[in-house]
């Protein structure tokens, strides 16, 4: 059940945490896995049926934009993806949203909201 509550909690924040990775360079998907499970200690962890879903969704909505890099001897060719300026308006509104929400829980954890 823990699992369940984790992976729900955890779904509402991926699209932001995405676009927050491709806020300085642009990156590919394995990168983006692996960025994501380093900086997060593996609390967050993809797999690339996520991830891939998540970029579609974000390149439809014009918030990153996609590019096929060159092939790299016997490498494929990688897709390379990178946050537009509508992405990075779309990153600082959720995170506002999502520190509002924060907020909004620790008050109530803490005892301290309303009532």
């Amino acid at each position: 059940m823990q699992q369940r509550f984790s992976q729900q909690m955890k779904k509402g924040a991926l699209d932001m945490l995405v676009l927050k990775l491709l806020e300085h360079e642009e990156k590919y998907g394995y990168q983006l896995i692996s960025e994501l499970r380093e900086r997060t200690n593996d609390t967050v962890t993809l797999k690339e049926g996520t991830l891939y879903p998540i970029l579609y969704r974000l390149e439809d909505g014009n918030l990153v934009e996609s590019r096929m890099g060159d092939k790299a001897g016997r490498e494929p060719a990688r897709k390379y993806y990178a946050i537009t300026e509508q992405g990075r308006i779309a990153l600082r509104e959720m995170f506002e949203i999502w520190s509002e929400f924060d907020r909004c829980v620790q008050a109530i954890m803490e005892g301290t909201g309303s009532e």
